[in-house]
């Protein structure tokens, strides 16, 4: 007589849901953001975010590291040939190492804000059940608070970088709107405008 352990793995695969059919998944990718699903996006949004903070910070600190190598070594300049291929070895050395320490700083920074600003613009688009502009706008201006609170930016300062999240929300908000039209997604504040003007035609088609 067969214990009930036998029929464990029979039952878990008759418990087991279906795969998602293909119309199933083009509905979830048609209904995402830029037709990326968040757990595509948000990875996305890290990774090049931080490759964009890597590159200006490689430079920046890469520089910075050259000139402080320059002020350091001002008072003994070498001589030599030998001595001046071994300043520019060092000076190469310490712009390198330099480079690459401010380019994983400010990659972080970059990064972690960021993918902040998508998770809080998510979280937006499950309460409301819509992703649109509006979204986009208060994630960005909600980064762009807890980006100046961080760094204690002054009142005019704060003013400035909160306009500057404001113009940037509407931008990319609105681009994402505009693929998403283009794409058939549905828009919350579209559908309204849509059903709101469509109203009285049907009402007056009804009334004839």
């Amino acid at each position: 007589m067969a214990s009930p352990d036998d029929n464990l793995p029979s039952r878990l695969a008759r418990e087991r849901p279906p795969p998602p059919s293909k119309a199933e998944v083009d509905e979830f990718y048609q209904n995402a953001r830029l037709s990326l699903p968040t757990p595509l996006r948000l990875p996305l949004a890290s990774v090049l975010s931080f490759l964009a903070g890597f590159t200006l910070g490689t430079a920046q600190g890469g520089k910075a590291a050259g000139l402080r190598f320059r002020a350091e070594h001002a008072h003994k300049l070498p001589t030599s040939v030998r001595g001046w291929y071994l300043y520019h070895k060092s000076k190469n050395y310490h712009m390198a190492y330099g480079g690459i320490l401010e380019g994983i700083k400010m990659g972080g920074k970059v990064s972690f804000w960021t993918t902040a600003m998508f998770a809080i613009e998510e979280m937006f688009d499950s309460y409301r059940g819509t992703a649109d502009l509006f979204n986009t706008v208060t994630s960005c201006v909600t980064v762009a608070g807890g980006f100046s609170l961080w760094n204690r930016f002054s009142l005019p300062m704060t003013a400035r970088t909160t306009k500057a999240a404001l113009v940037a929300g509407i931008v990319y908000g609105g681009l994402q709107d505009l693929v998403g039209i283009a794409r058939g997604r549905p828009i919350g504040y579209v559908d309204w405008i849509k059903g709101r003007l469509g109203s009285p035609r049907q009402e007056q088609r009804r009334s004839q």
